[in-house]
């Protein structure tokens, strides 16, 4: 999923007012770093996901037969191909 850098502030900063609603967080650093270092890892999943997505869809065009994109047959393989990507990265779904 594609973020703006605006949205993922927007994000870190819902985020943190969460925790400041919250009786059972208590803040050891100030706000302010808290939030910058949830924007850094945000900001770095994102940058996983991205990787992951190249990743797939290579793998699904590197594959014998062409395999349109939109296809249903291609819809199968990215699930299946990001979730071994989602798994080797210690990934999983729970259901």
């Amino acid at each position: 999923m594609r973020l703006s850098r605006e949205k993922v502030v927007r994000l870190s900063h819902a985020v943190i007012e969460h925790f400041v609603a919250s009786d059972d967080v208590e803040f050891i650093e100030d706000r302010e770093t808290i939030r910058q270092k949830i924007v850094a890892l945000l900001t770095g999943f994102l940058r996983e996901e991205e990787k992951m997505d190249t990743d797939v869809r290579k793998k699904i065009s590197s594959q014998k037969k062409d395999i349109p994109e939109g296809s249903a047959e291609w819809d199968i393989l990215y699930r299946k191909y990001y979730a071994e990507e989602m798994k080797r990265l210690g990934v999983t779904a729970e259901r």
